[in-house]
């Protein structure tokens, strides 16, 4: 199983990311998939990577170690799984995401490759969090 971690501190406390986190639609778009709909427990998603365009559907999942938490129903890979956790932390939150996936070789074959996979997830993911900082820090910006 491949996998890819980021994590970012953000100034503001935990109630104040997670309230946005939960803004679904909104955090799913953050991303920069070329195409997000959000119908209630489940997400479709695509998104143009290389020379591939990779649709998958996604549902949200209960997991007691994430304060979000979805997994892959249909798509290219073999399993996929995201986890995002926010723990408080001296000068506001603690955000960590952590993408789990194993390739599908017979779909994926030679046009992506885990390193692309990898590549491309770090980018959406700090993509999340730079709109995360934005959206948490309105706040300190309309005073």
């Amino acid at each position: 199983m491949n996998s890819v971690t980021l994590s970012r501190t953000i100034d503001v406390p935990p109630t104040v990311v997670r309230e946005s986190m939960n803004e679904l639609e909104q955090f799913m778009r953050a991303s920069g998939f070329d195409e997000v709909h959000v119908d209630g427990e489940t997400v479709r998603v695509a998104n143009e990577v290389g020379i591939a365009t990779i649709e998958l559907t996604l549902e949200f999942v209960d997991r007691p170690d994430a304060d979000l938490a979805y997994e892959q129903r249909e798509g290219i890979f073999k399993e996929m799984r995201t986890a995002y956790t926010v723990t408080p932390v001296a000068n506001g939150s603690e955000l960590v995401a952590t993408t789990e996936f194993a390739l599908d070789v017979a779909i994926v074959g030679d046009v992506l490759d885990s390193t692309v996979i990898k590549r491309q997830r770090r980018k959406e993911l700090t993509a999340q969090f730079d709109w995360l900082e934005e959206e948490t820090g309105l706040d300190e910006v309309e005073d």
